[in-house]
């Protein structure tokens, strides 16, 4: 600040006046008189004593020179200007008094008029040190900092021990950001002047600035000792603690600030400012108030209160003061920050683009707007313009490490992964303690299949935000990734209990809980996940999975239609619709289904692949074919695939082919259970019994074929161990066609000393207890005896190293018992007619089912007369009932047929029995009755191929659609060699019996 005016110390001239000069006189001792009042602070009376003076001698300039002085002693600053101006016009060459009229035209803000003032007090005394210390002030005032700075160092140069010089000239180095020097400036003025608490001051807030911030706090220390009552110096004290994240300090000086100066506006800012970082966000809110209302257009106070009530997400209050600070302050860059950062958290990314392009424009090299910007254009998803705006922040400010990391987010939303993690890698090396740049990483590297990468990554992130819900789940997603579903369950487990309300967590656990064929609880999950977001699209979808893993199709297909409503485009839950259908027997829908997820992904594999799989069922096998063709052109290396196209080329009886795209699949992945079952499925059929046995124990690893292998302590028997003198069980796995077919090896197993347990189905128990070798049967989930081996059933062929030619056969192996033969003799009446037993249709759920069965309408319309006809169903199917009830060739026994010994019993009294391939052709064809089996074109393995008998029933004949796949050849075969035995019958009519 300038120096002000000075009372001149020194005596007027005095002498005898003559006559002439008697008014001079009197007015020079007026003068005298009023310079002595004026030397004692008499202002009032010096003001008499000089206005007297010059109502003698109006052109008195020592009154004139005087007056203005003291005009401008008692800030009459407009009154000091035209007394000096005066005294001026009588003296123009008086330097002293210009220098004054330059000290009151600064007074009075005329800066420009005071620095001409100060300079032409200097053009006519150059060492004048006043007049250049004073125009260096007015200098500073104007912002000319330099020419400031010069004048400082005239007057040091005119005297060197000027403290106040070298203390303005610290302000304008500090102000044009040369800080060590105006640090220096600031040290010489206080080694001149040590009780310079405004040196101390001005040099602590130097030090703030070059982050020496505890030598700043020694400081302003020195400052309060010498002056303990100067409010600004606690302010400035506060603003250095708050630096130091000392928050509780720092408020306790800005109260002290407030307790000496209780309007100190600026001291209340701040200490809403250290309120705010404590998070009393609430309290913050008071001070800036309180600021607010002291200076009603602090545009500061209004920005930083529209951060306390973004604190308490009270956004559209927090956006108001942002808008009022700009109302205030028009070119309020950080305003016009914040406020986008507002508008963005309102999702009006659009306007908040708008303020941050604002705040760039006023301040170009503004690098958190640039970030800002970033984050804006991020949301709205042009992330070439996003990426641009990260990379101007980090060139204007190359440490900024959120800025990488949000780079990082863009280019990996880019899927330019490679770069992405380049980008998050060097927000890590600048700020190695970054929680999220170690999560953002995780999810590169996890979306690179770098699983056991990411999850080093998120453990990261966790152990520096140990309480971070989203690592947590992530985390799980890469340990399911690791086939690690148990420590994935935990993870998610964690990340539910830290954020309740995680909807994500819950699908993911779901997820999870499905890999550990835990899927009543996965459901369970899915449900959650979707109590909390019902509109959670995949939430939906992975509940329609764990519905057909269920075997709920149904269900399954109206979580696919859930999950399509919310997401139109969402080509999985397309594909997976269709499998559903597919497994409801709706093929045609379900290529709908498929064609719908192939439309929306043009290169999805896997929707060609099950696509191909509806088309075999459709019989449409060279479609299939075509389909599993682009679906490998898509994805060479789909063992699976391979698989699928095999069976259809089985189907078509291209073997060749069929065992070359096993190999295939097998090359590709020699654990693919799908096509290791299969292709052992493809060896049983052509009669390789010796490659095809071993290779169909590959069964109990086919998680489609759901069967539950016994985990128990005894060993499996495979024919390796001794069993003289041991029990063994042999257990059923299958379907009941299965037990009957390969219950005959229990006497083989018997013949080598075994005691042989059998355990079966309920309704097979009465027709296998007189089945030779059996020492007990068992029923199903009953407890067993002890014993020393298990076996399944049908491994049994595997154990004695079954091939065709030693196939144990025999004539019959089961027989009905007498009673329940004498109780169907009674029912069935006297035989009057050749006897026909009839089976058309098996099991409506079994995956074959449509090839196998044909319909009761077909096989009316091809029986010949002469025969009495009997159902052997215990079931018909609904949409058949009609059409039984309302012909007469077929007698029904549905509702008498308690168990298979009742079927037993029934079919020894046929004299033909037709089947399609069913449980019940295997126990007429155990009980040697003739007997007829309909098979379709690709026929199951036990009945290989191209032959008309079959090595394990003896009483066997076989009849098989021909290319045509239809029943058409079939049934004309049947019904012409029925019409030829119809002669060959001889019998009896009063007989019952055949």
């Amino acid at each position: 600040m300038p120096r002000p005016p000075n009372i001149p110390k020194r005596n007027l001239p005095a002498g005898a006046p003559n006559r002439a000069a008697l008014p001079q006189a009197q007015s020079l001792a007026l003068v005298q008189q009023g310079l002595a009042a004026h030397q004692q602070a008499k202002f009032e009376e010096a003001h008499s004593f000089y206005q007297r003076a010059l109502k003698i001698q109006g052109d008195n300039f020592d009154a004139l020179q005087l007056l203005g002085i003291l005009f401008a002693q008692t800030s009459q600053f407009e009154q000091a200007v035209d007394v000096l101006s005066k005294a001026i016009t009588i003296n123009p060459r008086h330097a002293p008094c210009y220098n004054n009229r330059g000290v009151a035209l600064k007074e009075l803000n005329r800066l420009d008029e005071a620095l001409a003032s100060f300079e032409q007090a200097i053009s006519i005394k150059p060492d004048d040190i006043d007049a250049n210390y004073n125009r260096g002030c007015t200098l500073q005032e104007l912002k000319r900092l330099d020419a400031a700075i010069d004048s400082f160092n005239q007057t040091l140069a005119l005297n060197p021990q000027h403290a106040e010089a070298y203390y303005n000239r610290g302000i304008s180095l500090k102000r044009l950001n040369r800080l060590d020097e105006a640090l220096s400036s600031y040290d010489k003025a206080l080694a001149i002047k040590p009780e310079y608490a405004d040196a101390y001051i001005n040099r602590g807030i130097t030090l703030q600035a070059l982050k020496r911030l505890d030598e700043a706090l020694v400081s302003f220390n020195q400052a309060i000792l010498l002056k303990p009552t100067e409010a600004t110096i606690y302010y400035n004290r506060g603003f250095t603690l708050q630096e130091l994240k000392r928050l509780d300090e720092a408020l306790a000086n800005y109260d002290q600030a407030i307790a000496l100066k209780p309007n100190y506006a600026e001291a209340h800012n701040n200490r809403g400012l250290a309120l705010h970082e404590l998070e009393r966000s609430v309290e913050a809110l008071a001070s800036f108030k309180q600021a607010i209302h002291l200076k009603p257009a602090y545009a500061e106070a209004y920005n930083n209160q529209g951060n306390a009530l973004k604190a308490l997400k009270r956004l559209n209050e927090a956006l108001a003061n942002y808008d009022q600070a700009l109302v205030l302050k028009p070119d309020y860059v950080q305003a016009y920050n914040n406020r986008g950062v507002i508008l963005q958290e309102l999702k009006r990314f659009d306007e908040a683009l708008i303020s941050f392009k604002q705040a760039i424009r006023l301040k170009p090299d503004y690098a958190d707007a640039h970030y800002n910007q970033g984050i804006a254009f991020n949301e709205l998803k042009r992330l070439a313009e996003a990426i641009a705006s990260f990379n101007q922040a980090i060139a204007l400010e190359p440490e900024y490490a959120q800025a990488y990391n949000n780079k990082g987010n863009a280019l990996k939303e880019l899927e330019r992964l490679d770069e992405a993690l380049v980008s998050y890698d060097q927000a890590l090396a600048l700020a190695p303690g970054d929680a999220d740049a170690h999560y953002n990483r995780g999810l590169a590297l996890q979306a690179l299949k770098r699983p056991s990468e990411a999850l080093a990554s998120y453990d990261q992130a966790i152990t520096l935000k140990p309480a971070y819900a989203a690592a947590y789940n992530n985390r799980g997603v890469c340990l399911i990734a690791l086939k690690r579903p148990n420590e994935a369950l935990a993870s998610y487990d964690q990340a539910i209990t830290l954020k309740p309300d995680d909807a994500e967590a819950y699908n993911n656990k779901g997820n999870a809980l499905k890999e550990l064929n835990r899927l009543d609880e996965g459901l369970a999950s899915y449900n959650q996940a979707l109590t909390i977001a019902p509109s959670y699209a995949d939430a939906h979808y992975n509940r329609g999975v764990i519905f057909q893993a269920l075997k709920r199709s149904n269900e399954a297909l109206t979580s696919y239609d859930q999950a399509i409503a919310l997401k139109p485009d969402y080509a999985a839950a397309y594909n997976n619709r269709g499998v559903a259908l597919t497994e409801l027997k709706r093929a045609n829908d379900a290529l709908v289904s498929y064609d719908q997820a192939i439309a929306l992904k043009s290169d999805y594999a896997e929707a060609y692949n099950n696509k191909g799989n509806a088309l075999k069922e459709l019989k449409r096998l060279d479609d299939a074919i075509e389909s599993f063709a682009q679906a490998l052109k898509l994805k060479p290396d789909y063992a699976d695939c391979y698989s699928n196209r095999a069976i259809v080329l089985q189907d078509l009886k291209r073997l060749d082919e069929a065992f070359a795209n096993y190999e295939q699949a097998l090359a590709l992945n020699p654990d693919n259970t799908h096509a290791l079952w299969n292709k052992s499925l493809a060896l049983l059929l052509t009669g390789d019994f010796e490659q095809g046995w071993p290779l169909y124990e590959q069964r109990w690893e086919n998680k489609n074929l759901d069967l539950k292998k016994w985990i128990v302590p005894q060993p499996l028997w495979l024919g390796d161990e001794p069993l003289n003198g041991k029990t063994i069980v042999l257990h059923p796995e299958q379907g009941l066609g299965d037990t009957i077919q390969f219950c005959r090896y229990a006497k083989l197993v018997s013949e080598l000393g075994a005691r042989v347990i059998l355990q079966a189905p309920t309704a097979l128990i009465p027709l296998l207890k007189e089945l030779e070798g059996i020492d007990a049967v068992v029923e199903l989930h009953q407890p067993l005896p002890d014993f020393d081996y298990h076996c399944p059933l049908m491994s049994l062929p595997l154990a004695f190293k079954t091939i065709l030619t030693t196939i144990p056969s025999t004539t019959r192996y089961l027989q009905a018992t007498q009673k329940k033969l004498n109780d169907w003799t009674h029912k069935l009446g006297p035989k009057t007619k050749p006897r026909v037993g009839l089976v058309w249709s098996g099991n409506a759920a079994h995956k074959n089912d449509s090839n196998r069965s044909l319909s009761l309408k077909q096989l009316l319309a091809c029986l010949p007369e002469g025969f009495d006809y009997m159902s052997l169903h215990k079931e018909i199917r609904t949409s058949e009932q009609e059409i039984l009830n309302n012909q007469t060739a077929i007698r029904t026994f549905c509702h008498e047929l308690s168990d298979f010994s009742d079927t037993a019993a029934l079919c020894e009294l046929m004299d033909i029995v037709i089947s399609v391939d069913t449980s019940v052709a295997h126990l007429a064809s155990a009980l040697g009755k003739e007997t007829w089996v309909l098979l379709p074109y690709a026929p199951d393995w036990r009945w290989l191929l191209d032959r008309q008998d079959s090595p394990w029933y003896q009483s066997v004949r076989l009849y098989r659609q021909d290319e045509q796949r239809d029943w058409n050849n079939v049934l004309s075969s049947i019904a012409a060699d029925l019409t030829n035995r119809l002669a060959s019958f001889s019998f009896d009519s009063t007989s019952s019996t055949n």
